[in-house]
């Protein structure tokens, strides 16, 4: 089954995350055997920060948080009648969203910036192009902007 991951994160903009979740129905409507996956990555907080919470909490407030972040995403799919998974994963945007496609085996990542070719980007680049630095020239799973 050929999977396609719709990343959300904190840098993404709503222009940004309607040109993926189209692009997802797209390819959906295209495709045979294609299953969507959605992601909302929540930043960590500081050990220090999270000390002053109640156990658990600070999860109930990232899991709120994921909700909100992907409540449009969700309702463009729910109304083109296309089904989705949804996910929610805590760490830096980069490393989280190529660990979790790596952990799905996903094929393609829909995100709503280009890779940027380049070393400097490389180094310094935007967060697409950070996800396919650290999936690999060799990984399988497609990072593409929309």
């Amino acid at each position: 089954m050929k999977k396609v991951l719709v990343p959300v994160t904190v840098h993404t903009s709503p222009e940004q995350m309607r040109h993926a979740v189209e692009e997802a129905i797209a390819i959906y409507r295209k495709e045979d055997g294609v299953q969507i996956h959605l992601l909302s990555v929540q930043l960590p907080v500081s050990r220090h920060v999270s000390d002053c919470f109640a156990p658990g909490e600070m999860q109930e407030l990232h899991a709120q948080a994921a909700k909100e972040d992907l409540a449009p995403a969700r309702a463009a799919f729910s109304a083109a009648n296309v089904p989705f998974l949804s996910h929610m994963e805590t760490g830096r945007s980069a490393e989280t969203i190529a660990s979790f496609a790596r952990e799905i085996r996903c094929d393609r990542i829909l995100m709503g910036e280009a890779v940027q070719p380049g070393i400097a980007n490389k180094l310094f680049g935007n967060l697409a192009s950070q996800v396919q630095h650290l999936l690999g020239l060799a990984s399988e799973c497609r990072v593409i902007g929309c």
